[in-house]
């Protein structure tokens, strides 16, 4: 649900002191406020697999750490909370602050669309923009009802679709060197 005031821009100020709710999430993009209630727990799931997946090669690799619902705090009128982060050491010694928070572009972002045409609206098209602005590398967009993943890299200083992958489609990444798996993998029977 997005709380548009017209003319007033939210602040992560401002979500500092809106009540604390372990089932409620506030997110701001370019000023907007979005509340959200916790995930359905098979969203949960689909984010713990590829969570899974991804940290197995993270420690196997060593190059980077795999973070799940991480606070992305962009600027004073961009903070998110996506569902996966991957980081490379390097970059993240760069943009975490003392509280956890990332306050730059991890290379890799995952969302996992929430049913609703205003949830998927906002990971398709704001998220997307403001992933881009911010210099993401590379944005998986995850539809756990039609176990789909859509693929942007950057192109041009801006996110392009690259891929659909579907079913026993492999998903692979030049962040991720060597990291292989099936579509399949990230979805729960």
């Amino acid at each position: 649900m997005s709380q548009a005031i017209e003319g007033i821009r939210w602040t992560i100020h401002d979500v500092e002191v809106l009540p604390e709710n372990e089932w409620t999430r506030y997110e701001i993009i370019n000023g907007e406020l979005f509340v959200t209630r916790t995930p359905h727990r098979r969203h949960q799931q689909v984010c713990g697999k590829m969570f899974s997946q991804l940290d197995t090669w993270s420690e196997f690799s060593g190059l980077g750490e795999t973070i799940i619902t991480p606070g992305l705090i962009f600027s004073e009128a961009d903070s998110v909370i996506p569902d996966v982060v991957w980081v490379s050491r390097e970059r993240l010694a760069q943009i975490e602050d003392k509280a956890g928070h990332l306050t730059g572009a991890p290379e890799l972002v995952i969302e996992v669309l929430s049913p609703g045409i205003q949830n998927e609206r906002r990971d398709k098209e704001a998220k997307l923009k403001l992933y881009s602005i911010h210099g993401v590398r590379e944005y998986w967009i995850v539809d756990r009802f039609t176990k789909q993943v859509e693929v942007y890299r950057r192109e041009n200083a801006q996110l392009i679709l690259v891929a659909t992958l579907i079913g026993d489609d492999e998903i692979t990444s030049p962040l991720l060197p060597e990291f292989c798996c099936s579509i399949r993998c990230f979805f729960p029977e």
